[in-house]
């Protein structure tokens, strides 16, 4: 653990480590970022698409990246870094590697407002506030229903869990009474996708991510560090553990709703991210950090996968990270029951 003062009165504590790998994947999620502006009908160098940025560029290339491809990587980004800060969060919070809200039910919860939406047929504005409602209503009564003299974590894992199969129910009923054009809308959306993505997405989970990153990142490092220890212990050193519990929960649920309202519910990034990290931190705090870059990086590679595998198709960036994700799982769940956890 090192020590950067910065004038008399703070000073942040880091892991070399840890800032090196966080690092490594911030450089790697822009250079892919990079990578994935200079694709497409209109192919373009790195060095190209960098000018351009720089304002370098001819206007038609500043029109094609600016314009219509970079409100698109930079939604991935937002998005990924979102989900995966979610993820580390849960997974801290229920000191369980499966907490995610993918698991968790506060997905299944923004994809029933957002389906809510489309079966009465409103526009895009109103799927995305859909969405954000969905989730925090979830999240509520979630919280409600784990609360017993306080909310333990494998309580809030299994009422998740039992919810996200009800959740998922109502979504299939949904869409059974949207029209035709309605319910092809709201599968597309339920796959999640990046096409077509503008500022208008990307700018509402920027700005929670920027205020919710800073809040964790500054205020509650410690005392998250120290709830992972357990309610006991953290307790006894004075952290208020319900409080904080509340108020982290609240933060990545917001985080969850405003990643699924910009690109529909993505998964496995929140489950993921946060896990990789861990292992390439080898450190077994919360590394909010670092699994942001790593979710970051993870899903717009995902992006750039789902528009090249197929000459002349996209696919859903949603399809190629439950392919992995779904494959990460499995590899989860046989380590956890080697090590004789589950």
């Amino acid at each position: 653990m090192s020590v950067l003062r910065i004038g008399d009165t703070l000073s942040l504590r880091y892991r070399p480590r840890a800032l090196v790998a966080g690092t490594l994947c911030a450089l790697l999620a822009l250079a892919v970022g990079v990578v994935a502006l200079g694709s497409g009908d209109y192919p373009m160098s790195p060095a190209e698409v960098l000018a351009t940025l720089t304002g370098g560029g001819s206007p038609a290339q500043d029109f094609i990246v600016n314009e219509l491809r970079l409100p698109r990587q930079v939604t991935a980004l937002a998005v990924g870094a979102a989900l995966a800060l979610a993820g580390a969060l849960f997974q801290s919070l229920v000191r369980n590697p499966l907490g995610s809200p993918d698991i968790l039910g506060f997905t299944q919860g923004a994809s029933t407002g957002a389906l809510v939406v489309v079966v009465t047929g409103g526009s895009s504005l109103a799927l995305a506030t859909g969405a954000v409602a969905g989730g925090l209503v979830t999240g509520a009564v979630i919280y409600a229903l784990a609360w017993r003299g306080g909310v333990h974590g494998s309580r809030l894992v299994l009422v998740g869990i039992g919810s996200a199969a009800i959740l998922t129910g109502v979504n299939g009923y949904l869409l059974t009474r949207a029209q035709l054009m309605d319910a092809a809308r709201g599968v597309l959306w339920l796959t999640g996708s990046l096409d077509g993505r503008g500022w208008d997405d990307a700018l509402p989970v920027l700005a929670a991510l920027a205020v919710l990153a800073t809040v964790v990142l500054l205020g509650c490092g410690r005392a998250l560090r120290m709830i992972e220890m357990g309610d006991d212990a953290a307790a006894g050193v004075g952290v208020p553990v319900e409080r904080l519990r509340l108020v982290l929960l609240a933060a990545a649920v917001i985080l969850a709703s405003l990643a699924a309202a910009a690109a529909g519910p993505v998964s496995f990034v929140a489950l993921t991210a946060p896990q990789v990290a861990r292992r390439l931190t080898r450190n077994p705090g919360p590394n909010p950090l670092a699994s942001m870059c790593v979710g970051a990086a993870l899903l717009i590679s995902a992006d750039l996968a789902a528009q090249q595998l197929f000459t002349g198709r996209q696919l859903p960036v949603g399809v190629v990270t439950g392919v992995l994700g779904g494959g990460y799982l499995i590899w989860l769940l046989a380590t956890q029951r080697r090590a004789g956890r589950i």
